[in-house]
């Protein structure tokens, strides 16, 4: 019984009802108090509403948040949190409840993109829309008769008994049992990945590409599909031979014009009809694939008659073997389809005349003429039985190979016969041989036989229960053909005469099917029956490679393929089954069933092979979502059937082997290069971690040996206001440096509170990442979030990198405009970074005029670089030079090595010595000594020196007054409305006491004599400024600045670039701005500059 609620007037909970794990809270008098309805206890609470406190007290014109639900809400489901939620009600958008998330995968449905849709999309009208229902298919429908009727096909009617009869009975076993372990074992890996989640419609490629990333499962996506597409070609092709052959020969459009003729004309046949047979499959398929499906049981019943009339034919020929004599000359077997008598002469009215087969040799009905063919007069003629049956022994004759060259007679190998010449003109008569043959050859040939396993992978929507069904479907359809091909080479080896085996094409047997032989009660069920097996096959193949093409295209990770993504209203691949004609046209126009077969035998095993591969790598891996419910799985198992492939690659046609691998590899590096991004989860990621994690443990094991020493670069990058790049040219300058090879990290500082500016930071590091592409910067970029950018650099240096992947150069901008800036931050945040750089033992470079740097599309056809070695600093401004002389902009500059000698110094014997010296390291440069003489200080220098004293003094100056200033105007500082920061090297804090925000000041007597003082002290401290005198320490630092830029600019202003040693900082703080002006000076005069300071550490070797 269901129970009313109501609440009394003091906001108390009413006696007769309690409500459990609920505090009643107190509402305002008159306020109504929701009806909820209870069954003894609460039911559910879908949603907790917020307390918000109402402003105003009106009863019926607000809306007040409630714990409780009112009526309408009430009604509404379950879109109200759960009051036992509530500490988690402010997450719930992003972090739904078990129960929606439950809700949800149960509700889902996993439709097929593929042949069901379409089909009832045509069915359907526009207006009606369709129920979906959930798929139905068990394992016998749904996965082991379409794995059977694709896996029979063509092969096994029409070159299986040639393949015994050439590779003897032992051989055909080893290939049979070899291609069908290959699928076998490839199968086992594709239930493994098959079962790990939900399979959507895409088959092998979906599986391939989520497993091994979108290059892979691109490129192998592409070879399944040319495979398939070729496939329909050779069932084409094998329908028309079986028409034109063993139906209805008179159909041939072309005869052969002379007895060599016969081949091509035969070829040219195939070609005409090939092409009509293709056009009407396309036309079908296009109309509709409902049709194909329709018949599909059809061909399938087609192809289990044809086998067990095989198999009924054997048994009977046990007791009554079929007649078919073959007509042998001496050991040579005839061409039955000529004559009809297998004799020399006949008897006719008592007369002994010449029969037809006289005539063919000798050209006569003569008996006495001398023109015959001698082998024809030196041998007998005889016939035997072509089907001596199972209980003949002739299996023991077809065990071992008989291998044929192009154009060999078939012969019998226990006949007697006279072995002498006939005539060439002749060989038409007999059964000839009509390609080489090998072991290599007949793999080729036989391995379409066993594909088609992924016809059960690829109709996992349609499956109940796909984890299941794929698995045991599959492997039993293996097993199933594999019996099958294995009992059938056995029987055609016991029933069958060699000779007859090895007949392609039933030319001894008056131009039967040779399996057609064999079987019961004729030999036109085998004849039907394949050819329209054939025609059904190729239908098939028709239908599924447009679809996978399709799934390929809106991946869209091959950009030029995206037109094969649309078709018609209903989502048929219209352009796709086009393209897929016009490919299939090729192997039309090829012709030959026996040089089609490798080609797709190749894009089959391409597509096994990294089946095998992506379970192996997942195994081995043993990612954490790696949890296949098929377990009867290994990585050994995955790597044999890898193995395998390859080998029967490279067994079956090395080169068609290597035009696939080169095919599928330049779709690999055109989908890496060119194709979309994609993020699947999949193994080569995975590996990609894991040899990471490796090299990285490796290189832990200590310091880089200096012949293996490069800088690893972190570039601190200064951004704009609107988060823009300032100096794009210093990525530009590092990717010319690094040429793609070690560590680049790209750093930047950004003000603030990580919380507040987590999102500015994000668009900051995107916007430097859109800039490392555009100057083809291979690198990783980190921005950090910090109070003061000085800490937030200190951070980057201390903390970029991971293990022994570290950075040990760091390239810093250099503070353009300090000296007109009355903000010492600029430069004081540049000398902090230099001497972080220096106690942490890192490389520091610095590019000065970096906007005249070339980017890296200029090309200098001439010019030097200038190194000027004023001490040694550990190598580096020898390797660096030789690294830029790597990439093509400065590869034709000459490099040139200054370096200064003193007064006591034997310049010419130095010069000798850095000769020698970069001989030894391998490096080509011009080699010059610059004598600096022993001079007096200049008045230049000292006036130099007097100004720089004095513009500290002044600015220190007006710093001091600063404040006072912004005391007298009482300046209001709001703390939001300040810029952010325009330099990465200066920081918002104060060099002095922070000002406060609202400053509020009483103005007494004493307070206003103690300003005037100060005042007055102000203007006499400026007046000081006149009567200073330089520090001589100061003044001999400038005169070695003035000094030495005088010589650099007298010997390189037309460098190109010049590298020179950067002097470390004062260990003194106080001369600091000082030392920024020695700089300038040092470095006047030249275009582009790059100031080297070494790590403490040698970065290059003379030693191998």
């Amino acid at each position: 019984m269901w129970k009313t609620v109501h609440m009394s007037q003091d906001g108390a909970c009413p006696g007769d009802f309690m409500l459990q794990n609920v505090n009643c809270p107190r509402v305002k008098l008159g306020q109504e108090f929701p009806r909820v309805a209870f069954r003894g206890h609460i039911r559910s609470l879908p949603k907790l509403m917020e307390i918000t406190h109402a402003s105003h007290a009106s009863h019926g014109n607000h809306k007040e948040n409630s714990p409780f639900l009112n009526s309408s809400e009430a009604g509404k489901g379950g879109d109200y949190y759960d009051r036992n939620l509530a500490l988690f009600e402010e997450e719930l958008d992003i972090r739904p409840k078990v129960s929606s998330l439950l809700g949800k995968l149960v509700n889902y449905t996993n439709l097929t993109q593929g042949v069901k849709e379409h089909e009832e999309a045509e069915n359907t009208d526009g207006s009606k829309k369709k129920v979906s229902k959930s798929p139905s298919m068990g394992t016998l429908m749904g996965v082991y008769l379409p794995c059977m009727q694709n896996i029979f096909g063509v092969i096994l009617f029409l070159r299986l008994t040639w393949m015994v009869g050439m590779a003897g009975v032992l051989q055909s076993f080893l290939i049979v049992l070899l291609c069908c372990c290959c699928t076998m074992l490839t199968t086992i890996s594709m239930s493994a990945i098959a079962t790990n989640g939900v399979v959507p419609a895409g088959g092998s490629y979906f599986m391939i590409s989520r497993s091994l990333g979108p290059e892979f499962g691109g490129a192998v996506g592409l070879c399944f599909y040319l495979g398939t597409t070729f496939a329909g070609a050779m069932y084409i092709l094998g329908a028309i031979e079986i028409l034109l052959t063993y139906i209805v020969p008179q159909a041939a459009i072309f005869h052969p014009s002379g007895a060599h003729d016969a081949s091509s004309a035969m070829l040219n046949n195939m070609r005409v009809y090939g092409t009509v047979f293709l056009i009407l499959m396309a036309v079908v398929v296009f109309v509709g694939v409902k049709y194909v499906n329709k018949f599909a049981s059809l061909f399938l019943a087609c192809v289990v008659i044809s086998i067990l009339s095989i198999y009924a034919g054997a048994i009977k020929s046990i007791f009554d073997p079929p007649e078919f004599p073959i007509c042998m000359l001496g050991n040579r077997t005839l061409s039955r389809d000529q004559f009809d008598v297998c004799a020399k002469t006949v008897v006719k009215d008592n007369i002994t005349v010449a029969s037809k087969l006289w005539e063919l040799f000798c050209h006569s009905t003569n008996l006495t003429t001398e023109h015959c063919d001698e082998y024809f007069l030196m041998n007998n003629v005889s016939e035997i039985a072509g089907i001596p049956g199972a209980a003949s022994g002739i299996l023991i004759d077809n065990l071992w190979s008989n291998y044929l060259e192009k154009g060999e007679i078939l012969e019998r190998a226990h006949q007697p016969s006279v072995d002498v010449a006939g005539q060439k003109n002749n060989l038409h008569l007999y059964v000839l041989s009509d390609i080489t043959t090998s072991f290599m050859v007949l793999v080729g040939i036989f391995f379409p036989s066993v594909t088609g396993i992924m016809a059960g992978s690829n109709r996992s929507g349609d499956l109940k229960d796909a984890q299941k069904s794929i698995p045991v479907g599959t492997i039993l359809a293996i097993v199933t053909t594999s019996l099958v091909y294995f009992s059938c080479v056995l029987l055609f080896g016991a029933c069958i005469e060699g000779v007859v085996l090895r007949d392609k094409f039933g030319d001894a047997v008056n131009k039967n099917l040779v399996v057609g032989t064999l079987s019961w009660p004729s030999p036109w069920v085998i004849v039907i029956g394949s050819f329209f097996s054939t025609c059904g096959a190729g239908l098939q193949s028709l239908t599924g490679a447009p679809r996978l093409l399709q799934a390929i295209a809106k991946d869209n990770i091959i950009p030029f393929l995206w037109i094969f993504g649309h078709g018609k209203a209903n989502g048929e691949p219209t352009w796709a089954l086009l393209l897929t004609a016009l490919i299939a046209e090729l192997g039309i126009l090829i012709a030959s069933l026996d040089m089609v077969a490798p080609i797709l035998s190749m894009f089959f095993l391409m597509c096994y092979l990294f089946v095998n591969l992506a379970c192996a790598v997942q195994t081995l891996l043993r990612t954490p979502n790696w949890r296949p419910r098929f377990k009867y799985y290994h990585w050994a198992l995955s790597f044999l059937g890898m193995s395998i492939c390859l080998a029967l690659m490279f067994i079956s046609s090395w080169y068609y082997a290597l035009v696939a691998m080169l095919i599928a590899g330049m779709i690999y590096k055109y989908i890496e290069y060119q194709g979309a991004e994609k993020e699947w989860g999949d193994g080569i990621r995975g590996l990609s971690l894991s040899a990471a994690r490796y090299a990285l443990l490796r290189l832990e094991e200590g310091p880089p040996h200096t012949k293996n020493w490069r800088p690893q670069l972190l570039v601190l990058l200064k951004l704009d206001e609107d988060l823009h790049v300032k100096y794009p040219r210093l990525l530009t300058f590092a990717s010319q440096l690094k040429a793609g090879k070690g560590l680049t990290i790209i750093g930047s500082v950004i003000q603030g509170n990580f919380l507040e500016t987590y999102g500015e930071a994000q668009a900051a590091e995107q916007t430097i990442k859109n800039m490392m592409e555009i100057e083809k910067v291979k690198g990783f970029c980190q921005v950090v979030v910090a109070n003061k950018v000085r800490e937030g650099i200190a951070h980057l240096i201390q903390s970029c990198g991971l293990g022994g992947m570290k950075h040990n150069t760091v390239v810093l901008g250099w503070p353009y405009g300090w000296r007109q800036s009355e903000d010492p931050r600029s430069w004081k945040t540049f000398i902090g970074t230099v001497r972080c750089t220096t106690a942490a033992h890192l490389a520091l470079l610095v590019p000065k005029n970096v906007s005249f740097y070339p980017s890296n599309h200029e090309r200098y056809n001439e010019g030097n670089i200038d190194v000027w070695w004023i001490v040694h600093d550990g190598g580096m401004l020898m390797l660096l030079p030789f690294l830029l002389k790597q990439h093509k902009v400065w590869r034709k500059c000459k490099m040139r090595i200054f370096t200064v000698a003193q007064m006591d110094d034997n310049s010419i014997q130095m010069k000798k010595d850095l000769a020698t010296f970069l001989y030894q390291l391998r490096i080509e440069a011009e080699v010059e000594v610059v004598e600096m003489h022993n001079s007096d200080i200049s008045a230049y220098t000292y006036e130099r020196t007097l100004m720089m004293e004095q513009r500290s003094q002044m600015l220190r100056q007006m710093r001091l007054t600063k404040t006072e200033r912004e005391r007298e105007a009482q300046l209001v500082k709001d703390r939001h409305s300040v810029a952010r920061l325009e330099s990465l090297y200066s920081d918002e804090e104060d060099e002095g006491d922070p000002v406060p925000e609202n400053i509020q000041m009483t103005w007494t007597k004493e307070k206003c004599d103690a300003e005037k003082r100060n005042r007055g002290s102000a203007v006499g401290s400026f007046r000081d400024l006149i009567s200073i005198k330089p520090n001589q320490s100061n003044v001999r630092r400038m005169h070695t600045a003035v000094k030495l830029n005088e010589v650099i600019v007298n010997r390189s202003h037309d460098a190109r670039l010049v590298l020179l040693n950067m002097p470390g900082p004062p260990k003194n703080t106080d001369g600091d701005e000082n030392y920024m002006e020695f700089l300038e000076v040092l470095t006047e005069g030249l275009e582009r500059v790059l100031l080297v300071r070494g790590g403490g550490r040698e970065v290059i070797t003379i030693y191998s």
